[in-house]
């Protein structure tokens, strides 16, 4: 069984990253076992908490290091990622040295609801992965635009071939994790 972490880059209530999320997982094996790892309580990171780090930090970090792959799906904030999911990063990478990401297989999608998919973000993103020495699949590339026209009010995609889409590519995430692990 492979531990699969789940982090939106969204905190928004009925966000369109969590719908894209769902739908990628949908296309992970029957036994894999998926924990969507929660960003919106972490206290910015601050490297004065490196010696004695908040209680979020801890179990944040615990969190990622028992996960073997990590699945990203941010929105595009002001050309970027946003803040949360860059804070995330942080936090589950210091203190110096200790960070929990290293070597764990990474996809990243990007979601927008303009025609650009948060293709900005989504390299953003990869280029921290890659410091972080996270082995990031590299194709199908997941740059999903117009995601108000593919989702409910929930934020759920109901478009069928955005749908089939995504779970593909879960299924060829976890066919690129098993390199891996």
């Amino acid at each position: 069984m492979t531990k699969y972490g789940v982090i939106v880059g969204s905190t928004r209530k009925n966000s369109y990253s969590k719908g894209v999320a769902d739908a990628i997982v949908a296309g992970l094996p029957e036994d894999s076992e998926v924990t969507y790892l929660d960003i919106a309580s972490l206290p910015l990171y601050n490297q004065d908490y490196d010696a004695d780090s908040p209680a979020e930090y801890t179990k944040f970090r615990n969190e990622v290091a028992a996960q073997d792959a990590i699945i990203f799906v941010t929105p595009e904030h002001n050309r970027s990622i946003s803040a949360a999911l860059k804070n995330a990063l942080d936090v589950a990478s210091r203190p110096w040295g200790e960070s929990v990401w290293a070597g764990k297989p990474a996809l990243v999608a990007s979601q927008s609801i303009s025609g650009i998919s948060g293709v900005l973000a989504h390299h953003t993103l990869r280029k921290s992965l890659v410091f972080l020495d996270m082995p990031t699949m590299q194709q199908p590339e997941l740059y999903i635009g117009n995601t108000d026209k593919l989702s409910d009010a929930e934020g759920h995609i109901t478009n069928e071939g955005t749908k089939n889409f995504l779970a593909d590519s879960g299924k060829k995430f976890s066919e690129f994790t098993k390199k891996f692990i």
